[in-house]
């Protein structure tokens, strides 16, 4: 497994969560979309938030950072939000 976490500070980024936390369900339902998709987890933390996307490979985890990208480009280009802190790599340990 594979993970990639997205971590939205500064600029911008309270306003993207709102926005991400108004429209959960599309979000939800774009990243279902994922190729090997495992787990996502999004999480505000008011002055910004957090994503966490486990998959299968880290074919899934890139497919997930442009879907991600994408889907803010269209719906909150208005925001200017600063690009995200990534962090990647392969899973240790997953508990469920």
């Amino acid at each position: 497994m594979y993970a990639v976490i997205r971590t939205y500070l500064g600029a911008g980024a309270k306003q993207l969560f709102e926005v991400l936390e108004e429209r959960k369900t599309d979000v939800e339902a774009l990243l279902k979309t994922v190729p090997g998709l495992v787990s996502y987890t999004l999480l505000n933390t008011g002055d910004g938030g957090t994503s966490v996307t486990v998959c299968t490979d880290k074919a899934g985890s890139d497919a997930s950072l442009k879907v991600a990208r994408d889907w803010i480009q269209k719906n909150t280009s208005n925001i200017h939000a600063n690009p995200p802190i990534v962090t990647e790599g392969p899973v240790i340990v997953q508990i469920k």
